[in-house]
């Protein structure tokens, strides 16, 4: 940290210019959330493995000391058999802590996966359905010594076999004081040629499996499968996007006219001015004919924007489409709705975290947290206490996008992005398809349920009670570096954004 502080600010800033286009919930692989199970509070956070087939480690905190035991599984969210499972693992007990579980899964199929969670304990048992959107964070290469010695062994075995082919021909008939004439050597080294060129046919085939393979593998990575947001600025104003996906699964399955809604929303579209981050709009595009979006924008100012679009498949699998436009200055229409936008000073390199933001109506938003130190890997609840202008606890807060509240996470270089709310960090469409899996006389919703029932679904009962003047947001971090919080909530029909920077180690 000390030797981040004694970079120039200039330099800083130009780092923020190179922002890379990533994948869902940009960079942030692993899931949270937070809420009840039945009679128990809890927090969750699942680990993804970098790599699949892999293990996740899904860590299960509960509020209270009343939980025997915790069991896990990981079954389909949808499609063929996503009503099966196989027996589940027990979760081991913390020694140190007696409400922290800690179990490991294998995930071993890519796409559109749940952990089921089912809990037993003094006030009896529940299941919990968490959402992971399942895709390989990378391929692992193999290392240069474990392939010198692999290579050894291949010639060792080549070796071998050729001079046993070779010995059986030239010696296999002979009896124990013959030497061999001519003509079995003669026979011996045509054998140990065929025995080698077949032998080399084989690996040359093994190797193009192996690359077909290496190729398989790497078409299932998110980087191979996240979508760009093709952003062009009409003459009228209006920004028109174009979701483009990457890969057989976007060519295939995915479409943009069966993306369903989330928070009542088809797309929830973030705007970030670079490079400092001092401006940010949160917009809702409707979705036209042939599966494009369109935004009557509000007021802009002129800059480089950074896009992040939020959209959900009609499999409930959460993508983040990035991109970046240049705007001119845009005299807009007014907000409405629960379109939203915010703006602060630049994104600071200095080492001291912002702990209070003022919002528009004079108020102002208090980020409630202890002195120590962020830390990546972290999972955290991050707590935000909003004031009136008096400096007394609001008491006009209204549920914004049926949430108390809704947080933006992103990274000073934009390799990470994370749309959050109260419940954690999957998207409500999945977690309705999730808890609907709960229940097996209940069919799995499709797009015109979610679209009628909107974000009524029973796992939002507890954050629909936006009356508290206090919100909170289960993350966590998954690198160090300088990010800018955006919590978003709604006052009296208005919604404010506090603008918060953090310094992660």
């Amino acid at each position: 940290m000390r030797a981040r502080m004694r970079i120039p600010s200039f330099l800083i800033a130009l780092s923020f210019l190179v922002c890379t286009a990533a994948h869902a919930h940009i960079g942030s692989a692993d899931v949270f959330y937070e809420n009840d199970a039945g009679p128990y509070h809890v927090f969750v956070t699942v680990r993804m493995p970098k790599v699949i087939p892999g293990l996740a480690q899904v860590e299960i905190r509960s509020d209270s000391n009343d939980v025997h035991e915790v069991r896990l599984n990981v079954l389909r969210l949808s499609g063929f058999g996503y009503k099966l499972q196989a027996v589940p693992d027990l979760a081991q007990r913390s020694p140190q802590d007696p409400r922290f579980f800690v179990g490991s899964i294998w995930v071993m199929e890519t796409y559109d996966l749940q952990v089921r969670i089912r809990i037993d304990g003094a006030r009896g048992k529940a299941d919990l359905g968490v959402p992971i959107p399942a895709f390989a964070q990378s391929t692992l290469r193999m290392k240069k010594s474990l392939g010198a010695i692999l290579f050894g062994c291949m010639i060792f075995l080549v070796t071998g076999i050729v001079s046993v082919v070779g010995a059986s021909v030239r010696e296999a008939q002979l009896q124990p004081w013959e030497v061999p004439t001519e003509k079995n050597l003669r026979k011996a080294r045509m054998a140990m040629f065929a025995a080698g060129a077949l032998l080399l046919i084989v690996i040359c085939l093994g190797n193009a499996w192996w690359k077909v393979d290496a190729s398989d593998s790497q078409a299932q990575t998110w980087s191979s499968n996240s979508p760009n947001a093709l952003a062009t600025l009409q003459p009228d104003g209006r920004l028109l996007l174009r979701i483009q996906g990457q890969g057989d699964l976007w060519n295939t399955y995915i479409k943009p006219e069966k993306f369903i809604p989330d928070h009542g929303h088809l797309m929830h579209l973030f705007l970030i001015r670079l490079p400092y981050m001092d401006r940010m709009y949160h917009l809702h595009p409707a979705r036209i004919e042939g599966g494009l979006f369109l935004e009557n924008l509000p007021t802009v100012f002129a800059g480089k924007y950074q896009i992040f679009a939020d959209i959900v498949d009609d499999n409930g699998v959460p993508w983040t489409a990035v991109g970046q436009i240049d705007l001119p200055t845009i005299a807009g229409l007014p907000l409405s709705g629960d379109d939203s936008q915010a703006s602060q000073g630049p994104l600071s390199p200095t080492k001291d975290d912002a702990m209070l933001a003022q919002l528009p109506d004079g108020g102002r938003m208090i980020w409630e947290r202890d002195s120590s130190p962020l830390r990546a890997n972290v999972p955290l609840s991050f707590r935000f206490r909003i004031e009136d202008r008096n400096g007394r606890v609001a008491q006009d807060l209204e549920p914004y996008m049926g949430m108390a509240g809704h947080a933006a996470f992103v990274r000073s270089d934009c390799s990470v992005f994370a749309h959050v709310h109260p419940e954690g960090s999957v998207s409500m469409a999945s977690l309705q398809m999730a808890q609907a899996s709960l229940r097996p006389a209940t069919p799995r919703a499709n797009e015109s349920q979610l679209a009628s029932q909107g974000d009524s679904h029973p796992a939002m009962e507890m954050t629909m009670n936006a009356s508290s003047p206090e919100v909170s947001f289960p993350y966590g971090f998954p690198k160090s570096g300088l990010y800018r919080i955006f919590v978003q909530v709604k006052r009296s029909g208005r919604v404010q954004t506090g603008v918060f920077d953090a310094h992660v180690e």
